[in-house]
């Protein structure tokens, strides 16, 4: 049982590691000469020159639910944990860990909404030819976005080790 929680421990920070690391890193599209996040906007031409994503941008709000999301997402893998550490030592066997689950349930469709909105409004400027906005340029997928995926397969997986490690003994 020590070496199972262990493992869930180690995937838990695991899971809220790659949560802060999609959040903050600005890779979520990336292209020769640019590259795009949630936050924000550089040029790599010559040097790098980073634009804010604010109410100048058409899409301004759309990011804004990504940003909320995505940080709603890592603060409620965070509280998942440590309430998880609580009541491992506080509630009876049978009584564990639901609401661990449910919180990182929680968090793991915070990540899928975000990633998902980025993912249609990407699609609808391709589709509109929005000329300011920055994934009408070629690029690809970024490692912060597919990380923003990963941890949302991470937050589900572990939402559902919670569910059945509270069966355990």
């Amino acid at each position: 049982m020590l070496v199972l929680l262990a493992f869930i421990i180690i995937f838990h920070i695991t899971s809220a590691a790659l949560l802060f690391i999609a959040t903050i890193d600005n890779a979520w599209w990336v292209g020769e000469g640019f590259f795009a996040g949630v936050w924000k906007i550089c040029d790599t031409i010559n040097s790098t020159n980073c634009t804010e994503i604010d109410d100048r941008f058409n899409y301004y709000s759309t990011m804004q639910a990504v940003q909320a999301t995505m940080i709603l997402s890592t603060i409620l893998c965070c509280i998942a944990f440590l309430i998880f550490l609580l009541q491992l030592f506080r509630l009876k066997q049978g009584e564990r860990f639901v609401l661990t689950s449910i919180i990182q349930l929680m968090s793991c469709l915070c990540v899928m909404i975000a990633a998902s909105i980025y993912t249609d409004r990407l699609q609808d400027t391709h589709s509109q030819n929005e000329e300011h906005f920055i994934q009408t340029r070629d690029g690809t997928y970024g490692y912060s976005f597919i990380l923003a995926w990963v941890a949302f397969a991470f937050t589900f997986i572990s939402g559902l080790m919670y569910l059945i490690l509270r069966k355990r003994k």
